[in-house]
């Protein structure tokens, strides 16, 4: 499990059809093979490490659903290690199973817009969390299919947020909570 608040960016160091490696941060000193690690907003596991660099192997699945399939080496990536039972909760509950992408509409100062699939729009609500690319964010607004998300400063400078451009590919993993409910209650008519 994760929050959503990112420890560190990395640049990818090369992205093939089943393997990611990207720079490993200083600050990643506990690393094991098998640890899971949260790459922009989808749960991988570390199958090598070395004291420059993390390789994650990448199943299919995983690049029809999310945006990793398309990184080039020297795209920057947010990275945070799984939650230790004794750490702080900050963020919401992020499991790193993003369920499709986003588009940028408009990145205005500190206000993203993203344009959502219609397949997530009943999850998403305003003031409810989501997570954009790993990072941890509360709706601001919902309108038709278009969210916006208030990013602050120690956001847009300690993630690969601020660096977003129109008609990117965000990673979207909608709330948990909100899944579990839409799962249980009758179809709408």
């Amino acid at each position: 499990m994760f929050t959503g608040i990112v420890e560190a960016t990395a640049k990818i160091l090369s992205n093939s059809e089943a393997k990611i490696v990207c720079e490993r941060p200083a600050n990643f000193d506990d690393l094991k093979i098998g640890a899971s690690i949260c790459v922009s907003g989808v749960c991988l596991t570390v199958t090598e490490f070395s004291r420059e660099s993390m390789t994650f192997d990448v199943v299919s699945e995983t690049l029809k659903k999310t945006k990793l399939g398309s990184l080039k080496q020297g795209d920057r990536i947010n990275l945070e290690r799984a939650m230790l039972a004794t750490d702080r909760f900050d963020g919401h509950i992020v499991q790193g199973h993003a369920e499709g992408t986003a588009t940028v509409a408009s990145m205005d100062g500190k206000i993203l817009t993203l344009t959502l699939p219609s397949a997530l729009l009943s999850l998403v609500v305003p003031k409810g969390s989501i997570t954009i690319d790993g990072v941890s964010l509360t709706v601001a607004s919902l309108d038709d299919n278009r969210c916006s998300l208030a990013l602050i400063p120690q956001t847009l400078a300690q993630t690969t947020l601020g660096s977003l451009i129109k008609g990117e590919s965000v990673n979207i993993e909608t709330d948990i909570i909100g899944r579990y409910i839409r799962h249980f209650l009758p179809p709408r008519p």
